[in-house]
Parts: C-alpha cells; sequence; structure tokens
C-alpha cells in the first residue's frame, strides 16, 4: 500500500529509525529535506520535536503561519494506517496528547458499561442453548471439568480468573504454561469448532457481569507471558489501562499468531484503540466480531 509523500523533520540520530518505520509501511517521504517548501494544507510530520534544532522548530512554526498542518508523525500514522507504531513512542506520546477519553471522562466509563449490559443481555439469550449443548459435547467427548479458568491480567495490573469452556486435553500444560497455536494438537475436536466459533468465550459473559472485563478491549494475557513480553514491547502494560475484553480491534484487524512479532502488531492495534476509543469504535468491533464468528474465520 502507497501512501502520499509526506516530509518528516527529526533529530540526524533518528533518521535511519524514521526511515526504517515509515519504508516498512509503504509510505514515500523525505527527511529532513534540505530546502523545504511550505504550501498551504501540506502535512509536516515531526519526530522526537525536543532534540530538534533551532532550525527545525522554526522553520515548523513558520510552516504553521502559512497555513501548513504540522502534527508528531505517531500522529500522522495513526491517522493514515490505523494502528499506533509503537517503535515511535515516547512518553511526550502520553503527555501532549488531547485524547485517552476513554481514561479521563466519566461518561465514556458509563456508556460503556451500559453497553456491556446490553451485550450480556442480547448474547445471553442465544448463549444459553448453545451452552448446553456445548456442556454436552465437551462431557461426551473427554472426562474433565466443563469450565475453565486461568489467571490473567487484568485492570491496573489485577490478576483475575478468565473462564472459558474448555478446549484442550486435561493435561495441555503438564509441561508448563505455552503459547496456544494455530493448529494446535492439544486441542479436542470440540474445542477446535468452539475455539473456531468462538463459543468458547461465551461464559466470559460472567466476567463481564463482574465487572472484571468489557465486551471489547485488549484480550487479556498471562502474567508469565506479559513479563516476556514487555521486555521487548514499549509500554506493553498500558494496555491494563482499561478493562480487558472479550474481542478487541487487534482481534478484528490481524489474524491469529503467538509469536513476538505477531503480540507487537496486536499491541499497535491495542494503542491505537485505548488512544481514540469512542462508543461508535467499540460497536463497530463488535459488528466486525459478529460477521467473523458468523463467516467461521480465526480467532
Amino acid at each position: 500500500m502507497k501512501f502520499d509523500h509526506v516530509n518528516v523533520f527529526c533529530p540526524v540520530d533518528k533518521e535511519e529509525l524514521v526511515a526504517q518505520v515509515l519504508g516498512s509501511q509503504g509510505f514515500a517521504y523525505c527527511i529532513n529535506p534540505s530546502e523545504p517548501a511550505v504550501q498551504r494544507g501540506e502535512v509536516l510530520c515531526h519526530f522526537d520535536h525536543g532534540n530538534l534544532s533551532a532550525e527545525q522548530h522554526a522553520f515548523l512554526i513558520c510552516a504553521i503561519e502559512f497555513g501548513a498542518w504540522v502534527e508528531p508523525l505517531v500522529s500522522f500514522i495513526d491517522r493514515k494506517c490505523g494502528y499506533t507504531e509503537i517503535a515511535l513512542l515516547s512518553p511526550s506520546y502520553f503527555f501532549h496528547q488531547k485524547a485517552f477519553s476513554i481514561l479521563s471522562d466519566p461518561r465514556n466509563e458509563l456508556l460503556k458499561r451500559a453497553l456491556d449490559w446490553v451485550m450480556v443481555f442480547l448474547i445471553g439469550i442465544v448463549a444459553l442453548p448453545v451452552s448446553l449443548l456445548t456442556i454436552a459435547a465437551i462431557k461426551l467427548e473427554s472426562k474433565g471439568p466443563v469450565f475453565y479458568r486461568q489467571k490473567r491480567t487484568g485492570l491496573y495490573n489485577v490478576e483475575f480468573d478468565v473462564i472459558k469452556f474448555r478446549s484442550m486435553r486435561i493435561d495441555a500444560e503438564k509441561n508448563g504454561a505455552q503459547w496456544a497455536m494455530a493448529n494446535d494438537n492439544r486441542i479436542t475436536a470440540v474445542g477446535k469448532f468452539i475455539r473456531k466459533t468462538r463459543i468458547d468465550e461465551l461464559p466470559q459473559l460472567i466476567n463481564i457481569a463482574r465487572g472484571e472485563m468489557s465486551i471489547v478491549g485488549p484480550r487479556p494475557e498471562r502474567e508469565v507471558f506479559i513479563q516476556d513480553l514487555e521486555k521487548d514491547i514499549p509500554y506493553y502494560r498500558f494496555r491494563h489501562a482499561v478493562k480487558p475484553g472479550v474481542t478487541g480491534l487487534a482481534q478484528v484487524k490481524y489474524a491469529y499468531g503467538a509469536s513476538l512479532d505477531d503480540a507487537i502488531w496486536k499491541h499497535k492495534y491495542d494503542m491505537f484503540y485505548i488512544k481514540h476509543h469512542n462508543i461508535w469504535l467499540d460497536i463497530k468491533i463488535i459488528i466486525r466480531t459478529v460477521k467473523t464468528v458468523f463467516f467461521g474465520m480465526g480467532r
């Protein structure tokens, strides 16, 4: 995918990073142009603005005077790509953004909680007969409990027990915690079906009713994996500023995966979701999730 050309101003020692990010995403770009020209409505981006030279600062201020649109490079990528490029994040991203209303506006919290209860009621009507059939199928196929409880990290890094229908053999983690993989041989025949259709997630309506989860949000992860991921992924624990969700932007935008690279891409969408959240975004994600379940695609 190719985007319009963009001029970027950054410190010299950050040029390689900026070029790598823009090139990998298909942007046409020029970094620190030697003879920049300004036109009304032109978009100019900056990165690490605190370390720009006096000349660069003066030019960008002049460009604003002439009607150019000047914004941080990470915000530009947000708008164009629909995800947050975490390789470009710095503390200033959090300090100076007029966003994150999901964290600061109590009205958003009330609306989101109201949507959660509406979805618990609506899904619950369909979930009851489906759940009874699922319980019977799990019992007939294999011995062991119907429900599976596992510690996950939620809001403000507080752990809770996420509830699912059991989709794996009871000895699935006899060798310790493992990532769930596509075509995982630990998954039972019934489990394969209920994971593909997300029926295994239905008991999480209980987690939503308890206030431990929301219908939409970053998927909750296990603390043992978080401790590894946060070493390689910038601001990974920021995802815990909101309640985890049964579904989320990362789940409808990114294919199933269990590698570090997959976790990085999912975090890009989770960061975008937290920054740009509104109730309409939640509704769009719910609609996309319903379509995914209806067509039986992925997780």
